[in-house]
């Protein structure tokens, strides 16, 4: 969810990550939600709620402050 003064500047950095991990064949879903107010990604090939952590610490918007990202583990089916 983006913070308060978020900067517009920091979704492409942001959108270059998730490519990044894209290619890694860590993200399966990502996009924005319609009222701007932060958006989502699906990571697959994770083996813990760890290892999901280090990997979006690595995201722009958390590294620069710009947004709170909440981690859930999802057991699809």
């Amino acid at each position: 969810m983006r913070r308060p003064g978020f900067d517009e500047a920091l979704v492409a950095p942001h959108l270059a990550f998730l490519d990044e991990l894209r290619a890694q064949g860590l993200v399966e879903l990502s996009g924005g939600f319609d009222d701007r107010t932060g958006g989502a990604y699906l990571l697959r090939g994770v083996d813990s709620l760890e290892q999901a952590h280090a990997i979006v610490a690595r995201d722009p918007l958390v590294t620069q402050g710009a947004s709170d990202l909440i981690l859930h583990a999802w057991h699809a089916r």
